[in-house]
């Protein structure tokens, strides 16, 4: 059987539990996240992006606040 949306009953949740869900998968990922070497690309975005954040602190918008934000926008 494969892995998918509906065989594990992810279909069933409702759209809080699913974005619950996806954090915590995010959140194992992250964990692993040596075993995915990044580029230099990759590498000099993210410090490029760190700077950035670091050069402008309120320039930010809480997640709690994006998600209402795509709630409003899906009708939900």
């Amino acid at each position: 059987m494969s892995v998918s949306v509906k065989t594990l009953g992810i279909d069933r949740l409702n759209v809080d539990e699913r974005l619950a869900l996806v954090e915590e998968i995010w959140a194992t990922i992250c964990v692993d996240a040596k075993v995915f070497p990044l580029t230099d690309a990759q590498r000099a975005e993210l410090d490029r992006r760190v700077a950035d954040d670091e050069a402008f602190p309120d320039d930010v918008v809480p997640w709690d606040e994006v998600k209402v934000s795509v709630r409003a926008l899906l009708g939900k």
